[in-house]
């Protein structure tokens, strides 16, 4: 019987993408790689803990479920995070950050100075631009200050992301025009907290990064994994957690969230039992593509 892997997730790297798995391990993406698996016959999604601890429970979870925790652990998780402006007092410098993903899809968030870009690759930001750097509650009070006086939003649902790759603008500084823009009514606002030093604007485009340039425009996206199923493709692009997998019938996004909780077994072949739901300009969505 082959081994079973449990996958963890993706993670951006100054290599670039890479699938980490329980244990450590960690396998290197790179454009034109073949990603082939299954999931395990007879096989049930398991929540993955929370803060680093298994679930006591081993509770099941929902094959759609991009968090793939129980209710209990999802608290717990979301308890102990900067989201939750639990740990005002960590001493550690933040950045504000302005993201874009494509046309009118402009948000604000912060991220620990200490971790540089990751969270805007991780995020799948198509380019942006830091807004000011300074204390977890100045940048928190930032972020805030954007959101009631520019009406800029600090979340974008992942499925809205994708739906727009394919229409991007073509050039970098197209890309950046929005950003530009709002970082400039960002800085004249008034309100500001002192502690905040603000930095000019430079725009970082990933466009490169996540390979996206030439890229044919998805024809659907895995809407969950099931027991016994197999997926197939050759890696063409990532952004934030999707892999675009190219496909017999195009290309197909795989959001690498759905892996967590499942075994994971090798595979070969095309895609079998898994469900996609087709992408349809301006039309009802259908599932079973494949």
């Amino acid at each position: 019987m082959a081994r079973a892997w449990t996958c963890s997730g993706l993670r951006w790297s100054a290599r670039g993408p890479e699938l980490v798995w329980d244990g450590g391990r960690r396998t290197a993406l790179t454009w034109g790689k073949r990603v082939s698996f299954g999931v395990a016959e007879g096989g049930v999604r398991t929540c993955v803990g929370a803060r680093g601890h298994a679930c006591p429970l081993r509770a099941a979870v929902a094959g759609r479920s991009t968090g793939a925790r129980c209710a209990e652990c999802a608290r717990l998780d979301r308890a102990h995070s900067v989201a939750a402006d639990t740990l005002a007092d960590d001493p550690r410098p933040y950045r504000v950050y302005l993201a874009w993903f494509g046309p009118g899809m402009t948000k604000v968030g912060i991220t620990a100075l200490e971790r540089g870009p990751a969270r805007l690759l991780e995020q799948g930001a198509i380019c942006f631009g830091w807004l000011g750097r300074g204390p977890l509650m100045a940048a928190r009070r930032t972020e805030e200050l954007l959101r009631a006086a520019l009406r800029v939003p600090d979340r974008i649902p992942y499925g809205e992301k994708r739906a727009v790759r394919s229409v991007l603008p073509a050039t970098a500084a197209e890309r950046a025009a929005e950003l530009a823009e709002l970082h400039a009514r960002a800085v004249a606002l008034g309100g500001r907290p002192e502690s905040l030093a603000w930095e000019p604007f430079a725009a970082v485009d990933h466009v490169g990064v996540f390979g996206l340039a030439g890229v044919p425009a998805a024809v659907g996206e895995v809407t969950e994994l099931v027991a016994g199923g197999r997926v197939g493709g050759e890696l063409v692009a990532a952004a934030g957690p999707d892999l675009h997998l190219a496909t017999r019938r195009g290309v197909v996004v795989l959001d690498t969230r759905l892996l967590a909780g499942w075994e994971l077994v090798p595979a070969t072949g095309e895609w079998s039992g898994v469900p996609v739901r087709e992408f349809r300009q301006g039309q009802g969505v259908q599932d079973g593509l494949f």
